[in-house]
């Protein structure tokens, strides 16, 4: 087991060596920001990775305080649902109702790899290959739909 301390100094070092890894990664060769992440240009709807104890993920995240604006966009986001599942042989989990430590509602639509657990380092490259599998792909997915979308959510 790790001290609360050690843990941190442990998902620091992830992240960092998981940015290394990402520069060596042909498909982000070029880009001025690696992910778009948070960059979505569509208010309330954002990119993540998400890595803890249990499991790894990739998402797509709608946490706009509002909840109807962010239901609305959710199901405006369904629309899209073969276009944003492309690539991926499982589909993706749709959760309408996430609620953070923090006790804020978001929804989620994520693809979720069980079994993986940061504080083995051990697996490290294995999660680096999922999230950049995955983020590529929903990345590329939601890009091709991102116009549209924004001009549905956003007005």
């Amino acid at each position: 087991m790790y001290t609360q301390e050690q843990a941190k100094q442990l998902r620091k070092d992830f992240w960092i060596l998981f940015g290394k890894r990402c520069q060596v990664v042909p498909e982000l060769q070029g880009r001025s920001k690696k992910w778009v992440l948070y960059d979505t240009k569509i208010s309330g709807l954002d990119l993540k990775f998400e890595v803890d104890r249990q499991s790894a993920k990739v998402m797509i995240e709608l946490n706009h305080r509002n909840e109807s604006k962010r239901l609305d966009a959710f199901e405006k986001l369904q629309r899209y649902k073969p276009l944003l599942e492309a690539g991926f042989e499982n589909g993706l989990v749709w959760d309408f109702l996430y609620v953070r430590e923090s006790g804020e509602e978001v929804c989620r639509v994520f693809v979720e790899q069980q079994g993986f657990d940061i504080h083995r380092q051990n697996q490290w490259p294995d999660i680096f290959n999922f999230l950049i599998d995955n983020m590529l792909k929903l990345e590329s997915n939601l890009m091709e739909i991102r116009d549209v979308l924004k001009e549905e959510i956003d007005g």
